[in-house]
């Protein structure tokens, strides 16, 4: 089990600049590191209106650009709420991008009640995101916000 309180203590400290690209860049490099059982992690930014486009990630390619009517990360990005997915093959309009992954969980960035992006993590096994991930990366997406300038 990820230990979010210490997880998001390192947060912290790492995001030492407010430059949105750097602070988006470390916070997808350290959730690949610490968080088990992720096959892909990243940020699809709101740069024109009902689209998200691909920044900052690690992982294999990605799908570019994410409408808000298509798949999970567009869900997250219209209806501004955390989607919790157990089995992304159940959703009639997931984007596979990768075929390995089976559960997503995507937190919606809003700063000053703006939809700036949203974080997208993606795993190889079904039902990997609980309750207790959700409010973990929640509050992690907190930290970021709060650390960087937009």
């Amino acid at each position: 089990m990820t230990d979010y309180t210490l997880l998001g203590r390192q947060l912290d400290a790492l995001l030492d600049t407010p430059d949105w690209l750097t602070n988006s860049a470390q916070t997808c490099a350290l959730l690949m590191q610490e968080i088990p059982a992720l096959n892909w992690a990243g940020f699809y930014l709101q740069r024109q209106p009902n689209m998200l486009h691909l920044g900052p990630f690690q992982g294999k390619p990605a799908c570019h650009p994410i409408p808000f009517d298509k798949g999970v990360c567009g869900a997250a990005a219209r209806t501004r709420q955390t989607q919790r997915i157990d089995d992304v093959h159940a959703i009639a309009d997931h984007i596979a991008c990768d075929s390995a992954s089976q559960a997503e969980l995507v937190v919606p960035v809003v700063v000053d009640d703006r939809l700036w992006g949203v974080l997208d993590l993606d795993s190889p096994e079904r039902n990997r995101f609980s309750e207790a991930d959700q409010a973990g990366i929640e509050s992690l997406v907190e930290i970021f916000i709060a650390r960087t300038t937009f």
